[in-house]
């Protein structure tokens, strides 16, 4: 089994095409988006290719390979024009006997951790940031950003493959 996940594309069509391209190249069997689909946020930049009708149209055609949770700056106006669902708070994955909590990270993160076991994962983005931290019992961990990452980090994601979580460049 080989997953996919990836955070705070934020509207920029030029980025969720490389995403999605990858996606493809990677030959994953589901795309998991932790939110922050359309809007880029009052905090952010406006991405060069800030597109969001585009982003609707390319991911509306793949709504059967994804999997969505909402991020601080999606709302219920972008599910009308989306054809798959986004508006969870989490959702939760089981692999290889442990279980995946999947959050945008604005409510549920390191600092207000949902309950979890030792050797869990709390896999979140909302902080443009990749990261792979197994020091808290459990394990954070997060895709970064494929289009507005901070901290000197590269536009990534995150592929699950063989029970190895591996962060990619996009």
């Amino acid at each position: 089994m080989k997953l996919m996940f990836a955070s705070d594309i934020h509207g920029a069509a030029e980025c969720c095409e490389k995403m999605l391209k990858r996606f493809d190249e990677e030959r994953a069997e589901k795309l998991f988006l932790l939110g922050d689909i359309l809007y880029h946020g009052p905090r952010n930049d406006l991405p060069a290719d800030y597109a969001p009708k585009k982003v609707i149209a390319m991911l509306n055609e793949r709504k059967n390979q994804l999997l969505c949770v909402r991020g601080n700056c999606d709302t219920e106006v972008d599910q009308m024009v989306l054809d798959f669902p986004i508006m969870a708070e989490y959702a939760l994955l089981y692999l290889d006997g442990r279980t995946v909590f999947l959050t945008h990270g604005h409510k549920f993160n390191t600092d207000t951790p949902p309950l979890l076991n030792d050797g869990d994962i709390l896999l979140h983005g909302h902080t443009h940031v990749q990261t792979i931290d197994e020091s808290r019992g459990y394990t954070y961990m997060n895709p970064g950003s494929v289009s507005l990452p901070k901290n000197g980090m590269p536009k990534s994601y995150m592929i699950y493959e063989d029970g190895v979580f591996s962060l990619r460049e996009l």
